[in-house]
């Protein structure tokens, strides 16, 4: 399995990458205000390179429940606009731009991203496949219902997985059809966006269902309030939580991770990768089960 980016392509058949969280907003539920002003949030990027991140995604807007109003692609911008500027130019590694507006994906990928990671799986602005495919950027596909404003809404399905797998199967074909090479495209649950605790378990023992659409899956579960549903800790003490569920994800069939906790979880999962090799008949090759 292969994805390939603006600045080259990983094989993710045998090594599992870890793109780290770069939260340039005053209000995310983790680390809101953290790491706000530009200089600081530029060294947390090359924090997360050495580390040990495969790459850096870099947000502006806050997702979490009960967040601020959206900001608009002008405000989320001037937020991230001179952090994506330096790290393009500092870090040996991709950068990923976390948007769904088509012209702060735009400004991004001028700026040097090598990917967009569309929380709303170009549900807010489809034209976001439109600069991936004129950049031949990487383009992450995230299931979610109502953004901007109404994401973490409560949601009724009838079958958590399959109705996950229908709308990525259309978002592919959608950014397919405007011209992103499939090659390009990864996919994303969505866990914790549009789903109460038990839906995105539900989400994520769905993984495997998501490979037979041939493209690797990217998740995100770092600190996220589902772990907190499990075990009842806090947000400061969900790492152990967040690592298990990324192990299962990874026999599951993910293959991207998107962490607050680069260097434990890339830690986490090469020790996973070596049990893999270890005992292959009892985790068959992704493509088998694709």
């Amino acid at each position: 399995m292969i994805f390939t980016h603006r600045l080259g392509s990983w094989d993710l058949t045998r090594r599992a990458r870890v793109v780290g969280i770069l939260n340039v907003t005053p209000d995310s539920f983790s680390d809101g205000g953290l790491f706000f002003p530009p200089e600081r949030a530029i060294r947390r990027g090359e924090e997360l390179a050495e580390e040990g991140a495969d790459a850096v995604d870099v947000g502006g807007q806050s997702t979490r429940p009960g967040g601020t109003e959206p900001a608009g692609p002008d405000e989320e911008w001037a937020r991230i606009g001179p952090v994506i500027e330096a790290l393009a130019k500092r870090l040996p590694i991709p950068l990923s731009v976390d948007t769904y507006w088509g012209e702060v994906a735009r400004r991004a990928l001028d700026s040097g991203a090598a990917m967009v990671n569309d929380v709303s799986g170009l549900g807010v602005d489809p034209s976001i496949a439109d600069h991936a495919a004129r950049e031949r950027a990487g383009l992450v596909l995230m299931h979610s219902v109502g953004a901007p404003s109404r994401l973490h809404e409560p949601r009724e399905y009838g079958d958590v997985a399959a109705e996950v797998r229908d709308f990525l199967a259309a978002r592919l074909r959608m950014a397919e059809a405007r011209g992103v090479e499939r090659e390009r495209i990864a996919l994303d649950p969505g866990i914790g966006f549009s789903k109460r605790a038990g839906q995105s378990l539900e989400a994520l023992r769905g993984l495997p269902l998501l490979t037979a659409l041939g493209r690797p899956l990217y998740i995100g579960v770092s600190r996220k309030s589902f772990l907190g549903a499990c075990t009842g800790a806090p947000i400061e003490r969900r790492l152990a939580a967040g690592l298990g569920v990324s192990v299962a994800a990874y026999g599951l069939g993910a293959r991207i991770f998107r962490t607050h906790d680069v260097q434990e979880t890339v830690d986490a999962l090469r020790a996973a990768e070596a049990l893999r090799e270890l005992a292959p008949e009892a985790l068959p090759p992704l493509e088998t089960r694709a």
